[in-house]
């Protein structure tokens, strides 16, 4: 049997039976992201198994489907780690953890059901056509799903290989989402290929040999080692200490144990004998239970560690950092006199005497988790936040650069808010590194290996070095080249010393954003739709 005849098998198999293939298809992409993510090649095939099958679609429904199918079994799976926030909620059952990934799925489904409709109809059974429709497509797919309805761009395909040599530099002049559109050329030259040497004449062109030759240098730039673009450190640079203190969520809300976790956080962010003490100790998200704001009425006060009052909070912090400044995740109320009205997840830097230097609260709240939607028609039927407590936290007014007394400026990303490609730094007031404090405790194997890929995209994107502390792992450091310098994996109770790393100059991405990425994915579209006047 020639190989083109066993070709000719296996497709019809796969027209044959096309929405089972498309949810295999979905699970192998699924497979590539962390913590699996060495598995390269299985995104590969089951993205060529998807365009040919989208290629061969009957239609526009058919179509459709074939890409939700897809979209769901790689969401169900790349999410499952959704499921576990459900296990820290005694109000709620874990069951419905479960029934939150599947419903979450069915929904971010829709984007790439959308992006291969869109591609079949480009492609009309041309493949050079739908391989650049369907690229171009993608990315603009992903870009919307980065902001419609508050957005979720978690896992963006380009996560795939941010650990593969230099191609993930491309995301400084594309974005995010344009290197997930330029990575589907990949699988797109195979399917004209594969349609090549059916007969079709797939690959002929100028077209053909262009995505033939864009494919090729990709996957050679997976194999060149990083360079080292960042600056080296001089002795201005300051030295910081990130500290993991290892409080999972199952034991982090107890009062019992406050003063145990103060003393551990406290423990960890002491030099080294005879070493001068850190400019910087980074504590993670919530890492304290204390206010730390003046003027709240005594009973919230009486609530916390210490128990006395925000200034006597405050200054104990300070020692901690011995003269230097401690930068940690709390929480400030609001008040409507004496009524409690809301809360905000801040981080605030302590300085010397207890000041605060400076305070950043966290502006993209996560549904479900630090308010809850249609308080007024879901809390009736038994829906509550995961995060205990009845009050909804409110959004902070946006990413800003906090100018900290003899530092670099810092911007912030709290938790989540950091895999919001072009949303996590001040354009007009550049700050010279990112904090990315998390609680990642709620998150299992998956999320947590999951978020630090993305964190790393942003360093990358924005030529910044990143900062990262979490309760329960895995905090890092990275230089602006997306590069982990070192790290906490999970369930360890350590700390990074270090010299903060420099920036680099802003990126072609750091002054235009997501309009690259819009303006790629355009041109993909463009191509694609350009290419059907060639005869097939």
């Amino acid at each position: 049997m020639t190989i083109s005849s066993q070709f000719a098998q296996a497709g019809q198999w796969l027209r044959a039976h096309p929405l089972i293939v498309a949810a295999l298809a979905g699970l192998l992409v699924a497979e590539g992201f962390a913590p699996q993510y060495r598995l390269i090649l299985l995104p590969l095939i089951g993205f060529v198994a998807l365009m040919h099958l989208l290629l061969h679609a009957s239609g526009a429904r058919q179509a459709f489907l074939i890409g939700w199918v897809f979209g769901l079994t790689q969401f169900v799976l790349g999410l499952n780690w959704i499921a576990t926030a459900f296990t820290y909620q005694a109000e709620m059952p874990v069951w419905l953890g479960y029934i939150a990934v599947l419903l979450l799925s069915v929904y971010l489904a829709v984007y790439p059901a959308l992006a291969g409709l869109g591609a079949w109809w480009i492609g009309r059974g041309r493949p050079l056509a739908f391989a650049l429709g369907f690229a171009g497509l993608w990315t603009l797919t992903e870009w919307v799903r980065g902001w419609l309805f508050t957005g979720f761009p978690w896992n963006p395909l380009s996560s795939l290989v941010i650990d593969h040599g230099i191609l993930p530099h491309a995301m400084r002049w594309i974005g995010t989402y344009g290197l997930s559109g330029l990575l589907l050329l990949v699988p797109g030259f195979c399917l004209c290929a594969l349609h090549g040497r059916r007969g079709d004449h797939a690959v002929g062109g100028k077209g053909g040999w262009a995505l033939g030759a864009a494919s090729l240098a990709m996957i050679a730039s997976m194999f060149v080692p990083k360079q080292l673009g960042t600056p080296v450190a001089t002795g201005d640079q300051p030295t910081i200490a990130i500290v993991q203190p290892n409080i999972g969520q199952d034991i982090a809300n107890d009062p019992t144990r406050y003063e145990e976790f103060f003393a551990r956080l406290a423990r960890l962010s002491q030099p080294a004998p005879g070493q001068a003490p850190f400019d910087m100790v980074f504590w993670p998200e919530g890492a304290i239970p204390d206010y730390l704001e003046d003027g709240y009425p005594r009973r919230f006060y009486q609530a916390t560690t210490y128990g006395a009052s925000a200034r006597l909070a405050r200054t104990r912090l300070a020692d901690v950092a011995r003269g230097g400044l401690l930068i940690t995740g709390a929480q400030d109320l609001e008040l409507n006199g004496d009524r409690l009205a809301g809360a905000r997840n801040i981080v605030t830097a302590i300085g010397p005497g207890g000041r605060r230097r400076g305070t950043y609260a966290k502006a993209h709240l996560v549904p479900y988790g630090e308010y809850l939607p249609m308080r007024g028609l879901l809390e009736p039927i038994g829906l509550s936040r995961l995060v205990a407590g009845d009050i909804d936290f409110d959004p902070g007014p946006g990413p800003r650069s906090l100018a900290l007394p003899g530092m670099p400026k810092m911007g912030v990303q709290v938790c989540y808010e950091i895999v919001f490609s072009g949303h996590v730094v001040d354009r007009a007031n550049r700050p010279d590194f990112l904090f990315n404090p998390s609680n990642d405790g709620w998150f299992g194997v998956w999320g947590p290996a999951q978020h630090l890929r993305q964190a790393r995209m942003r360093a990358i994107e924005e030529g910044l070095p990143l900062v990262r502390a979490t309760t329960t792992g895995i905090s890092a450091l990275v230089d602006a080249d997306g590069r982990v310098l070192d790290r906490l994996d999970s369930g360890t109770a350590a700390r990074i010393a270090a010299t903060l790393p420099p920036p680099l100059p802003p990126t072609l991405f750091a002054r235009f954003g997501n309009w690259l990425a819009v303006l790629f994915g355009a041109l993909l579209v463009a191509g694609g739709i350009a290419s059907r006047r060639r005869p097939r």
